[in-house]
């Protein structure tokens, strides 16, 4: 957990006298002004059958492919069609780092921070296992469940800006640049599709609000 991160805890803990919440909160944390986060993305969840996937750990992006699992399973167990099915995908804690780019997670040595593993040979990787598929040697039916297919198949995806300040932590110290800076490269490192939240903790509530049965997927 970043410096940030430590100390945002331990105001929650012990509470700070005299001042509001948002003013305790790290500048990093109050960098996006209230309101101009996306969450359109809850009027999309119009599907007789909702669940919201919680990923806190890569997990080898089990959590992911959980997901997609359970799109295919009501499909063919209960003949659901998919426009009837509205799964969430939350990526949060150290699942981060399935929100990124292959070649961000290489260039900053985030397999490795992050502890992730291959789905297959749980060999240690700098790659995000979320998006490996066939051409990667994933077989059927998983190659179908990497999170850019499950993203162009129109599956909301949300992460955790809480644990991107880890992200932005490691870009800062690798590149010698400003928190600033350094966020606007992690968030260059997203893959496509993935909405950014101000926490994991809000994207899963606001799911469940939505409708959404809930599923600890890693």
């Amino acid at each position: 957990m970043s410096t940030s991160r430590r100390g945002f805890v331990r105001n929650l803990a012990t509470g700070v006298a005299g001042i509001s919440l948002l003013d305790a909160l790290p500048s990093d944390l109050k960098a996006q002004p209230s309101g101009a986060w996306d969450t359109s993305w809850a009027a999309r969840i119009k599907g007789k059958h909702k669940a919201v996937f919680d990923c806190t750990e890569p997990e080898s992006g089990y959590g992911v492919w959980r997901a997609n699992a359970w799109f295919g399973q009501y499909m063919d167990v209960l003949k659901v069609p998919a426009a009837d099915l509205s799964p969430v995908l939350v990526l949060r804690h150290n699942a981060i780092v399935l929100a990124l780019q292959h070649a961000f997670i290489k260039k900053y040595a985030l397999g490795k921070k992050f502890g992730v593993t291959h789905p297959l040979t749980s060999a240690a990787i700098e790659q995000n296992p979320a998006l490996l598929d066939e051409k990667d040697g994933i077989p059927a039916p998983f190659n179908a469940s990497g999170l850019h297919k499950q993203l162009a198949r129109g599956v909301i995806t949300l992460a955790c800006n809480l644990a991107l300040q880890d992200v932005v932590d490691a870009v800062a110290a690798a590149d010698k640049v400003n928190d600033a800076e350094a966020r606007k490269r992690a968030l260059a490192g997203l893959v496509p599709g993935v909405i950014m939240q101000p926490s994991g903790v809000f994207a899963v509530v606001r799911a469940q609000e939505a409708g959404c049965a809930y599923v600890k997927a890693s």
